[in-house]
């Protein structure tokens, strides 16, 4: 269990787009996962994400999610 401050939330929006919330208030269907690449590796590899967000995730939103995570993080 972490602080929801320390994690990352992402959203799947009413337009069926999967992006980063920093804000934490975007509308949309959200799943949360801590802010290491590690942890974002191990929720694309079991598909964690694509259950909680109801959707298929297709690899080049994993790919953009993944540079927007190293992007906020520095290079997590």
């Amino acid at each position: 269990m972490k602080n929801k401050k320390e994690l990352i939330r992402v959203i799947r929006t009413p337009e069926e787009q999967i992006v980063i919330d920093t804000t934490g208030k975007k509308n949309g269907r959200g799943a949360y996962i801590c802010g290491t690449l590690e942890c974002y590796l191990k929720a694309q590899k079991n598909k964690g994400l694509e259950r909680s967000l109801k959707i298929a995730i297709p690899a080049d939103v994993y790919a953009a999610l993944e540079s927007e995570l190293k992007e906020l993080h520095g290079n997590v």
